[in-house]
């Protein structure tokens, strides 16, 4: 199936201040340099968020992890968890279409949401609340045919019982997922065969949909207002009531050397020393003639890492290229959150030929794929 963005966009995308923190505590998960790892539960944070995934969206998550935007799409368009239109406001319906399924009736369903829904997978509604499609296998063949609405499994299900779930969520009402022919989860339609004490001392559903409708939470999406936003890892719950960060995209590094103004008003033949290893280079306060190089042509600078150079008062390619042994010590220190960079992917080589006008096999294929572009 074609996965492609959809025509219409919104202009912008921003994560709750609640989703930040929870965003920016997903990050701190891997290590340095490798935080493109946390690509999946942020573009899902996202989309849980908006309801579908945004262009803004892929490419603010793309900014906060330094990924090209080009690799972001490449990940929301492959995952059909990620729904890149418009969904219902109130569900999404997703119905099995895969062998079990289908042979139990599947394409029953799948008139129902034609009927009642739309005629074609991934329309809205007439009133917006719904949309549908059939999805591959969901792995309860045992309780089909069934359908996923929101988070969680509808089994067991007919046509008419299609019919009055859809009622039911459209009246605001929240029918109770899991089987809906009175088993309690995947045992033999004819009554259990063994372990048939088991009826004794269970709670009321299994335990997914005892879950569910304990709280509540069948088809509400996640909005960042749930707290605690556990961190376990860092030994602490990241709070939905703690002070927002500042964005990733306008974020100030944490920099223990003097303003850059204060930098650039130094002697050129007298460097500024930070703490650590290094000497810093000469910097400048902005891009000459107003017009910086396009720092992103230089393989593992994304437009999170061009950002931070900017801020640190590096805006062309002969800066770079410039570069001494001990001044690149010194910028590998000072790159948070990216440390050991420019050693890494061996920038100095790299901008010495982009100062020249020349191209290398990375540049070149940044601009044939439209990696960086606007």
């Amino acid at each position: 199936m074609l996965r492609r963005l959809h025509a219409e966009q919104p202009d912008s995308f921003a994560f709750t201040p609640a989703n930040q923190a929870w965003a920016e505590a997903q990050i701190t998960k891997y290590p340095e340099g490798r935080q493109a790892s946390a690509i999946i539960p942020l573009l899902w944070r996202a989309q849980e968020q908006e309801g579908w995934l945004t262009r803004p969206a892929i490419e603010a998550v793309c900014t906060m992890l330094d990924m090209a935007f080009i690799r972001g799409l490449e990940v929301a368009s492959f995952y059909f968890m990620f729904q890149l239109q418009p969904v219902g406001s109130v569900a999404h319906i997703q119905v099995c279409g895969t062998t079990s399924c289908m042979i139990c009736g599947a394409e029953d369903l799948v008139a129902v949401c034609k009927e009642k829904i739309a005629k074609k997978p991934h329309q809205l509604s007439a009133d917006g609340k719904f949309s549908w499609e059939e999805v591959e296998c969901l792995g309860s063949c045992t309780n089909a045919p069934m359908a996923q609405i929101g988070k969680d499994y509808y089994e067991d299900l007919t046509a008419a019982r299609m019919g009055e779930l859809i009622d039911a969520l459209a009246a605001g009402d929240v029918p109770t997922p899991g089987p809906q022919n009175g088993r309690y989860a995947a045992e033999p339609l004819g009554g259990l065969t063994t372990l048939k004490d088991f009826d004794s001392g269970h709670t009321k559903y299994n335990a997914s949909v005892q879950l569910a409708t304990d709280i509540g939470d069948t088809v509400k999406r996640i909005d960042g207002t749930e707290v605690p936003l556990i961190a376990p890892w860092q030994g602490k719950a990241a709070n939905a009531s703690a002070k927002p960060k500042a964005s990733a995209k306008n974020k100030k590094p944490v920099n223990k050397t003097p303003p850059t103004d204060a930098v650039s008003a130094a002697k050129p033949d007298t460097p500024v020393v930070a703490d650590g290893p290094g000497t810093k280079p000469e910097t400048l306060d902005a891009a000459r003639g107003g017009k910086a190089d396009d720092l992103k042509m230089i393989k593992g600078v994304g437009p999170k890492m061009e950002n931070l150079l900017h801020e640190l008062g590096f805006f062309h390619f002969d800066q770079v290229a410039a570069w001494t042994a001990d001044e690149v010590a010194w910028v590998d220190q000072n790159l948070k959150g990216f440390k050991g960079r420019v050693s890494r992917d061996n920038w100095v080589t790299q901008a010495k030929a982009l100062a020249t006008g020349a191209e290398t096999e990375f540049s070149k294929r940044a601009k044939k794929d439209g990696m960086y572009d606007e």
